[in-house]
């Protein structure tokens, strides 16, 4: 994912053991933008009845710093996630040669 011209946000969903489910492309975007519904993450953890989850997605800038738009929608998935009783482990924003993670930063 670090070297893609476009934004890719990837879950992966994990069991109660936190063992891989799924590993799956939730949606592609532009060079700046991903869009992301939260309705639709949780949707699909519903369906593969997964515990807790890991958000992924690539900065094609190089620059892994989280925006407020990727703040903003981690917040609105986590809250979702809490109302159901799925865990948000993490957020990755990768990078072109490091990566950071919401959970280190404090974010989550």
């Amino acid at each position: 994912m670090s070297h893609r011209e476009t934004e890719m946000f990837r879950i992966l969903f994990l069991d109660r053991k936190n063992v891989l489910i799924a590993d799956e492309i939730q949606g592609k975007g532009t060079v700046d933008h991903v869009p992301v519904y939260p309705r639709e993450v949780i949707k699909r953890a519903l369906e593969l009845n997964a515990s807790a989850l890991i958000l992924v997605h690539n900065h094609p800038s190089g620059d892994p710093t989280p925006s407020t738009a990727d703040i903003d929608m981690t917040e609105t998935i986590l809250s979702a996630c809490e109302v159901v009783g799925i865990t948000l482990h993490d957020h990755l924003v990768i990078g072109k040669s490091t990566e950071v993670s919401f959970k280190s930063e404090g974010y989550l």
